[in-house]
């Protein structure tokens, strides 16, 4: 019985979070359409996922914003892989930006499964009016 408990629990705990994925969409300086996900992308949450882009209607480049998002599991590495194909066979280029390591080591765990452009997150640097 508590076995059967634990995986309602958990089955629960999926199907709540995954409707709290949504995405804010804005236009870059650049042109490009930037997609800021908020919420994690994992088994649960990817079908929600799919149905945020417009692959038909966005520009030749588009960006996903991950800064408030989390990819979780293979299932959400999957789901990235067949937006980006979507992109693909339609001409356009889809880059990932502002990852997280954990999220940068799961999608190089992922080797070719996903073809897409990770866009390197800027490093910042800290002036100081000091000598070492």
């Amino acid at each position: 019985a508590v076995v059967v408990g634990v995986i309602v629990s958990a089955l629960v705990f999926a199907w709540q979070h995954a409707k709290h994925i949504r995405v804010e969409s804005f236009f870059d300086e650049n042109g490009s359409k930037v997609y800021e996900l908020h919420g994690p992308l994992f088994f649960a949450s990817i079908r929600n996922f799919q149905d945020l882009f417009e692959c038909k209607n966005d520009p030749d480049d588009v960006i996903i914003e991950l800064q408030h998002s989390r990819v979780m599991d293979h299932s959400a590495i999957e789901a990235i892989d067949s937006l980006a194909e979507r992109y693909m066979n339609a001409g356009k280029k889809l880059h990932l930006r502002h990852l997280s390591p954990e999220c940068r080591e799961l999608l190089h765990k992922a080797g070719d499964l996903v073809e897409v452009n990770v866009l390197e997150d800027p490093r910042y640097h800290v002036a100081v009016n000091e000598l070492a």
